[in-house]
């Protein structure tokens, strides 16, 4: 287990290396590995425990009865997923837990983490105001995702998204997490209309794009709707 990475984790700021260590066993914590693909959790199940992401990255999905998906997320190492329902004893998930990618996956139980132990360990309210913060950010990320997709068009959804992505980067040439189907997921559209209107937005000198790797002209920002 390498704890100098979990210190610099959200969940475990203003935690030593040393204090993770002893931590862990307060908190049950298992290590599991999944392969491509596989699947964390599923719509319906109910949880007790929160997932860190040592290595790997795993995707937030819904699908409708059609099989229709969509990307609410992607977790990244050092971030936590299922938080909020393993907080509400018994709340079904309402979404998937995908591996992205192969991954390896730290589990916590909440109840430990939340209450005092018998222990009487002194790390749990620096682990409860982490949470917190983790709950607050993601709430900033779900309200950021409706900006995206709140455009009508594929290409206003499209102007959103990439715009943001070059402010929080800071440079206009940057990548982005996502590749195309998982991008037409996140933005709820078609792939292959995200593509012709990607072509499209080439062709117009908009931008360029290859793969997850993206240029934004210096064009006005009206040019591009």
């Amino acid at each position: 287990m390498d704890y100098i990475f979990l210190a610099a984790t959200p969940l475990f700021r203003g935690t030593t290396p040393e204090e993770i260590q002893g931590m862990l066993t307060c908190l049950r914590a298992q290590e599991k590995k999944y392969e491509k693909g596989s699947m964390i959790f599923r719509a319906g199940d109910t949880v007790h425990e929160v997932g860190l992401v040592l290595s790997g990255s795993v995707s937030i999905e819904n699908d409708d009865l059609w099989g229709n998906k969509t990307i609410l997320d992607r977790v990244e190492p050092g971030r936590v997923f299922a938080e909020t329902y393993a907080c509400v004893p018994g709340e079904a998930l309402l979404i998937n837990v995908v591996a992205a990618e192969p991954s390896e996956i730290l589990f916590l139980d909440i109840g430990r983490m939340v209450e005092s132990c018998p222990n009487a360990c002194g790390h749990h309210s620096k682990l409860i105001r982490n949470l917190l913060a983790i709950s607050a950010q993601k709430n900033l990320n779900l309200s950021r995702r409706s900006l995206h997709t709140a455009p009508k068009s594929i290409r206003g959804r499209l102007v959103a998204y990439l715009s943001d992505q070059a402010l929080r980067q800071g440079t206009r040439d940057f990548y982005i997490p996502f590749n195309r189907q998982q991008l037409a997921d996140y933005l709820n559209v078609d792939r292959s209309a995200l593509s012709s209107e990607l072509g499209r937005m080439q062709r117009e000198g908009l931008l360029t794009a290859e793969k997850n790797h993206f240029t934004m002209s210096e064009q006005s920002l009206d040019d591009y709707r």
